[in-house]
This record gives C-alpha cells, sequence and structure tokens, in this order.
C-alpha cells in the first residue's frame, strides 16, 4: 500500500500534536484508528467477495466445458449406435423369404457349376469359419468330409 516511514509517522504525530492540542489528539487518534480498521474490513470484505465471485465464474467455464465435451460424446455414441442400428436392419432388397429362397435355390442349382464337395462337408466347414475361437473338437459331419 503506501511506503510510510517512521519519519513520516512522527512528523505526522508532531503536527497532529500542535494542530489539536494535547487534549483532542488522543480522541482523535482512536477516531482516526476506528476508521482505518472500518476501511480495512470494507476492504478485505470487498477482495473476498470478488475472489469468490472470480473462482465461481471459473468453476462455471468449467462446468460448461465439462457439459459440452459430455454431450459432444453423448452425440457420438447415439450416431455410433444409430449407424449400427441402420446396418442391422434388412433393406428389403438383400433379403429373401423362406418361399423365395427355396424357389430360387432350384433355379440356381440348375444354372451353378457342380461343386467338388459335399453338402455336409460345406455346411460344417462354413459352421467352423463361424466359430473360430471355439476349440478344435472333431464333429461326426468333419469326420465324413475327410473320408
Amino acid at each position: 500500500m503506501l511506503d510510510i516511514g517512521f519519519l513520516e509517522l512522527l512528523l505526522v504525530g508532531v503536527v497532529g500534536l500542535l494542530v489539536l492540542g494535547p487534549e483532542r489528539l488522543p480522541r482523535a487518534a482512536r477516531t482516526a484508528g476506528l476508521w482505518i480498521g472500518r476501511i480495512k474490513r470494507s476492504v478485505s470484505g470487498i477482495q473476498r467477495e470478488i475472489t469468490s465471485q472470480l473462482e465461481a465464474e471459473e468453476l462455471r467455464q468449467k462446468l460448461k466445458e465439462q457439459q459440452s465435451k459430455l454431450d459432444d460424446s453423448v452425440k457420438r455414441a447415439r450416431q455410433g449406435v444409430e449407424s449400427l442400428g441402420d446396418s442391422g436392419k434388412p433393406t428389403g432388397a438383400g433379403t429373401r423369404s423362406d418361399n423365395d429362397a427355396s424357389t430360387s435355390g432350384e433355379a440356381d442349382a440348375d444354372s451353378s457349376p457342380v461343386s467338388s464337395s459335399s453338402p455336409a462337408s460345406s455346411a460344417s466347414d462354413s459352421a467352423f469359419r463361424a466359430q473360430p475361437n471355439s476349440p478344435d473338437t472333431s464333429s461326426p459331419d468333419r469326420d465324413s468330409a475327410t473320408r
């Protein structure tokens, strides 16, 4: 604050003693001390209030940032779930009903070349490929395919 040394205080005291006199100087010093105390308390209260307001504003900013990050992550998760839901839905053009599959299967069998593997081995191979992490156990279909 103010850089007041001992000599300045001594000078103010001597001037006050000369102006006010010895009878009124103690009461004036006491009154000045009370006013200075009140001013210091009000200044420190204002500083505390400003500091708390700044901290509250900083917390609000952090809260807004966290909220925006959370909203972004929720939006990305929702888009991911929606894209998975959209890719898992049948489109209608690529799906066939059971009746269509049986009638078109006969037509496909006539037009496709004959494969060298038997139907039992192709079914077991596709089942084996669908479960790559399953333990290697020999099944009756697999044994008949190797014979």
